[in-house]
């Protein structure tokens, strides 16, 4: 048990490191990577997401109850800023329409589970970031196949009620799953958690290698397309989610909070929703993929240039001239 905890250590602190490596694999040698189906990729999210529900639990929905006004704003920032971001770039970047969906489905899905660590990361309000990232996965059945609708449904045939179905079968069922075992089995998830960084990473990483490794050809063709518009869109997040906060005068914890949460989305599930209902579409699965490795790149540099804020803060209010004060 202890090399397994070491081993989940380890793919823990190098989760992004190891991303790339594999992203970099399937896209130059694909070959490496093709006895990953893309038909696994609903079972592999449906992991992950027992995994996060294995990981919650009553308490963490305390801040709904204590803080709704912050969770409000937070849930309305996710579904709002996302959503229209990701249709104003399709219409910047003049996306095709099977790359112009698969960003669609990035920018309506709910906030991802790394956005907890990040938060963790940048001393921003964990538990708020937690209640953000549970209550935003709660309303995505409802939300992820309305939005898409909206924003698409003018470019693409959109089944709504086929991706609710989708969404609770893939998300909501295997969360509620481990919450209610989490909650039964306490002490028995308390041990298994210590492995979840592990079996979470594996699942992600083979999820962007069935979808890179077999679109290798099309990236390599639009790659930068699909890059560029990933990063401006993640990036937007991260800047408008910190400057609604910020003009709605929340703290400085609570705004790095729901930056992250706005700005870090579940790509897997894009990903999985783009291989379900839009196959005709080969490349809608890309933007999801891509924002899998995109995103926790930026979410650890973004945490280091939040921790450099608090570094300068503590220095200049520790300098001599601050004291003289």
């Amino acid at each position: 048990m202890k090399t397994l905890e070491k081993a989940s250590n380890f793919v823990g602190k190098y989760m992004a490191w190891i991303v790339i490596a594999v992203a970099a694999l399937a896209l130059f040698a694909p070959q490496t990577c093709l006895w990953i189906k893309t038909s696994w990729v609903n079972t592999l999210l449906g992991i992950v997401m027992f995994g996060m529900g294995l990981t919650l639990k009553a308490s963490d929905f305390a801040a709904v109850f204590t803080r709704p006004k912050d969770v409000f704003i937070g849930a309305v920032a996710q579904f709002t800023i996302m959503p229209l971001l990701a249709f104003v770039l399709t219409k910047v970047f003049q996306l095709p329409p099977e790359l112009a969906v698969g960003v669609i489905l990035v920018g309506t899905c709910p906030g991802g589970t790394s956005s907890n660590v990040m938060t963790y990361l940048s001393h921003g309000d964990v538990a708020l970031s937690v209640s953000m990232t549970a209550v935003s996965t709660l309303l995505a059945p409802f939300m992820t196949p309305l939005l898409t609708l909206l924003y698409a449904g003018k470019t693409v045939d959109v089944n709504a009620a086929a991706m609710f179905l989708s969404v609770l079968k893939v998300v909501l069922l295997p969360i509620l799953l481990g919450f209610v075992v989490n909650h039964f089995f306490a002490k028995f998830t308390e041990k298994a958690a210590k492995a979840l960084p592990l079996v979470s990473t594996t699942a992600i990483v083979l999820i962007i290698a069935a979808v890179v490794s077999v679109n290798s050809q099309r990236i390599l063709t639009s790659g930068l397309l699909i890059l560029a518009v990933v990063v401006c869109h993640n990036v937007l997040g991260y800047l408008t989610g910190y400057g609604v906060a910020r003009a709605l005068r929340l703290d400085t914890t609570k705004c790095r909070a729901i930056s992250i949460e706005v700005g870090m989305q579940n790509s897997g599930l894009a990903t999985s929703l783009a291989a379900t209902h839009f196959a005709q579409y080969p490349l809608a699965t890309i933007p999801g993929a891509v924002f899998s490795v995109w995103h926790n790149i930026s979410g650890a540099l973004l945490a280091n240039f939040f921790n450099r804020q608090d570094s300068a803060k503590r220095a200049a209010e520790s300098s001599p001239a601050a004291a003289q004060e």
